[in-house]
């Protein structure tokens, strides 16, 4: 199936979506990677922006300055396995709805997934000049301390997308299916 959906995505929404299902966003969506997630986690650190049903990318986008303000050069997905020992604690205590990334997410992710209403799902690498496209303003940045890849940015997207959902909050795990039948045809 195919959805467009807008942000803050609630619940119900996010719990119809299946694994394999494709989506495209509209309307707000945060990054943030490793050091961003330390910051918030280990050092309790509250980010300035209400997490309940948002969507967080992987990313570390690529921007310049535009007057007063930035604009997005490239944002291609960041592995999302690399925040496998943060994101089931930040799904928890933050309520984001949706995390795109690159590739898959494990375990301890897909158990939060299922028990708060959140979906993980795979934007393909390679294609951060695409994604910039559909990022039509960039709202703001915080911890920018942190420097350009690890500060959050916040973003205004436009049918962002073609996401696919890898983990649904059904249960449901695209790359580990799709693992098991490749094991299985070996």
């Amino acid at each position: 199936m195919e959805y467009h959906i807008k942000t803050p995505v609630d619940e119900n929404t996010v719990r119809k979506l299946r694994a394999g299902d494709v989506i495209y966003i509209t309307g707000t969506m945060v990054t943030l990677r490793d050091e961003g997630h330390a910051r918030f986690l280990t050092e309790c650190e509250e980010p300035p922006v209400d997490l309940k049903g948002a969507v967080l990318y992987h990313c570390g986008p690529i921007t310049k300055r535009n007057g007063n303000g930035y604009e997005v050069v490239s944002a291609g997905p960041t592995t999302s396995m690399r925040l496998e020992k943060y994101e089931a604690d930040f799904i928890g205590k933050t309520g984001v709805s949706v995390i795109i990334g690159k590739g898959g997410m494990g375990e301890k992710t897909a158990e939060a997934c299922v028990k708060n209403g959140c979906v993980h799902g795979i934007f393909p690498g390679g294609c951060a000049v695409s994604a910039a496209v559909h990022i039509k303003k960039v709202k703001g940045v915080v911890w920018e301390d942190l420097g350009m890849p690890e500060a959050m940015w916040i973003f205004e997207a436009d049918d962002f997308g073609p996401v696919t959902v890898n983990v649904d909050a059904a249960g449901g795990n695209l790359m580990k299916e799709k693992s098991r039948e490749m094991r299985g045809r070996l």
